[in-house]
C-alpha cells in the first residue's frame, strides 16, 4: 500500500507541478536546496523519497534564527558541491507539525535521512560537522 500511496504521491506532485520554491543563494545563482511550504506536499515528497536510497539532508530553521542565517550560504555550497544528495529546508514556524513530528527542539537542526529514516543529526551552526557527515553517509 505504501508503494501504491507513493506512486500516487509522485504522480499527484507532478500533475499539479513543482511542490517546492527554489531558493536563491547569496550570489544570485539557483540554489539546488528545495523549500517546502505545505505539510502536504512536503508528506508527498517525503513518501515518494523513502523509495530512494539518496541521502536527504533536511534543514529545519526558522527566519528568525541567527545561526541559521549563518548557515544558510553553507547549506547551499553544500548543496551545489554534494548533487547526489536531496537537500531540503524546512520553516519550523510554517511547517510546525513537520518539525514535530521529527521531534526538533532547537535551531538549526540539520537531519540526515535514508529510505525515510534518520541515520544522523546535527544541532546548530556546525558547518565542518555537518559537512562530514554528509560524506560519511552519501
Amino acid at each position: 500500500m505504501g508503494v501504491l500511496l507513493s506512486k500516487i504521491g509522485a504522480l499527484l506532485s507532478n500533475w499539479i507541478g513543482p511542490s517546492t520554491a527554489r531558493a536563491e543563494d547569496a550570489s544570485s545563482e539557483p540554489s539546488s536546496v528545495l523549500s517546502f511550504h505545505s505539510s502536504a506536499r512536503w508528506q508527498l515528497h517525503f513518501n515518494s523519497a523513502k523509495e530512494s536510497s539518496k541521502l536527504m539532508v533536511i534543514d529545519f530553521s526558522a527566519t528568525w534564527c541567527g545561526p541559521c542565517r549563518l548557515m544558510e550560504p553553507s547549506f547551499n555550497a553544500m548543496a551545489s558541491k554534494y548533487t547526489d544528495v536531496e537537500f531540503v529546508k524546512i520553516d519550523v514556524d510554517e511547517l510546525s507539525d513537520v518539525a514535530q513530528e521529527f521531534g526538533v527542539q532547537a535551531m538549526p537542526t540539520f537531519m540526515l535521512l535514508r529510505r525515510g529514516k534518520v541515520v544522523d543529526t546535527v544541532v546548530g551552526a556546525r558547518k565542518e560537522e555537518l559537512e562530514k557527515k554528509i560524506q560519511k553517509h552519501r
